[in-house]
């Protein structure tokens, strides 16, 4: 191989593609980054922190709505979505612009374009070809359809037009009851629309522990989402006023649900298609990228970071691989990323948020006798109560041994998960918790108040 361009060759400048390059130059190696679309990538421009401002948008018109109970007179005139969408692109261009500034500053070279990998180490963009001393890549996710599910992102949308809406449509089937599905519903029924929710599997967010599930559904109920779990698509034809999708019944039996427009949430499949990955004789599975527990794939000095990896597609998975892997190329032998010890959370209102291993994962690792399950209610915590929220702490341990799962319902536990990621990932005893001073009146005593009961010293009722 002639003299690389840069120690560092990352394609693709999402959370784990920039993580990598910053964290690289950081530590004195010379990083060069393709990216042919804005720095940030899926999570800062389609994704996370869009999405995000959209949920907040909805809860300050449920705060709106729903003032009266606590006392405040207020009236919702309705929903300004060019307003809504100023907001959000507002916090968008903030953050975009403060990466663009961070990355210029750390004289990591941006090459603008569409990368291919052309040779070992190499990637060509436009009539140019660079190399270098280690490839990472980093090229991400895309929104996936169905097979003869036709995207026209007009009636039939993704999760990205959805984002780019200038309107609140008056009803929505929402096709995928995960995290995407959960919390665009949830947005949309804030927003006033009619929505309806249609799950192949057999309970809403699925991959959650099944508490978690049946809570999330007790208050899509209570909101008037509605939803059908069990329920496969079969197919959908566009009418007069929107789409008609037909669904299959639990008996086989089949049934048409009409709205304005059908968001497709199946999930997200990898952006490998087309970039020379195979011809490299990287392998692959399904569109995915194979690689080891540091990073690695099976060709000598190429790695793959963030959704392109089989595992849980989250942003801050991706940017803690992307550090991972350039302080792997420095030589500083970091620990291999634990991914049961990555928080999980979904933002739809009431919020999830999950650490470790669910029940019956945990039943399946340390048998039925191998575990012990306490469930908090947020009934007894004064913020909660405040706020007037509904949920609870599920904590989940080894007998006589170290929690390992926790699991939070309730809107904004998703600010809880710091903790609980800590007590999983230190593999605390409800003993080495129960002693730690929580801050009251925080949503945050919960957490305490788990441990303390599990620790055998309830101070309040729990279940």
């Amino acid at each position: 191989m002639t003299e690389a361009d840069f120690d560092v060759l990352v394609l693709g400048a999402g959370s784990g593609g920039y993580a990598c390059a910053l964290r690289a130059s950081q530590l004195g190696l010379s990083v060069g980054l393709v990216e042919k679309g804005n720095l940030g990538g899926t999570c800062l421009h389609v994704g996370c922190i869009p999405t995000k401002a959209l949920l907040h948008a909805a809860e300050v018109a449920d705060s709106a709505r729903e003032s009266e109970q606590f006392g405040v007179r207020a009236t919702l005139d309705g929903i300004d979505m060019a307003g809504v969408n100023s907001y959000k692109d507002g916090v968008v261009a903030r953050l975009f612009k403060g990466l663009t500034g961070l990355i210029s500053s750390r004289g990591i070279t941006v090459i603008e374009g569409e990368g291919r990998v052309t040779g070992d180490r190499q990637v060509t963009v436009g009539d140019r070809a660079y190399s270098g001393k280690h490839l990472v890549l980093a090229s991400g996710s895309y929104s996936k359809s169905l097979p003869g599910l036709d995207v026209d992102g007009e009636r039939v949308i993704t999760s990205e037009h959805a984002l780019r809406l200038d309107r609140v449509p008056t009803s929505v089937i929402v096709l995928g009851g995960g995290v995407i599905g959960c919390e665009f519903a949830s947005v949309w029924k804030s927003f006033g629309a009619d929505v309806t929710i249609i799950e192949a599997l057999p309970r809403l967010v699925a991959a959650e522990d099944e508490a978690s599930s049946k809570a999330l559904e007790r208050a899509f109920r209570k909101r008037k989402i509605a939803f059908r779990t069990g329920t496969p698509f079969q197919s959908v034809t566009t009418t007069d006023t929107g789409v008609a999708v037909t669904v299959e019944g639990a008996n086989g039996e089949q049934s048409v649900i009409e709205a304005e427009l059908l968001l497709v949430a199946v999930g997200r499949g990898p952006s490998t298609s087309g970039l020379g990955y195979e011809e490299l004789g990287v392998a692959m599975d399904r569109g995915f990228v194979l690689a080891d527990e540091r990073c690695r794939t099976n060709v000598d000095g190429v790695y793959a970071v963030g959704d392109i990896v089989p595992g849980l597609q989250l942003a801050h998975r991706g940017f803690q691989q992307g550090i991972f892997v350039a302080e792997d190329i420095a030589g500083l032998d970091p620990q291999p990323i634990d991914e049961t010890g990555i928080p999980r959370v979904t933002y739809s209102h009431p919020e999830i948020a999950s650490v470790g291993l669910n029940e019956s994962a945990a039943v399946e690792a340390y048998g039925a006798d191998g575990i012990e399950t306490l469930t908090y209610d947020l009934g007894g915590n004064g913020k909660s109560q405040i706020l007037k929220t509904q949920g609870f702490v599920k904590l989940i341990r080894r007998k006589d041994g170290p929690v390992v799962g926790v699991h939070l319902v309730g809107d904004r536990v998703g600010e809880l998960i710091g903790e609980a990621q800590l007590i999983y990932n230190w593999e605390a005893h409800a003993e080495d918790v129960a002693p730690l001073v929580h801050a009251h009146p925080t949503q945050n005593e919960a957490l305490g108040e788990a441990h303390l009961a599990l620790a055998g010293k309830p101070l309040h009722a729990h279940s």
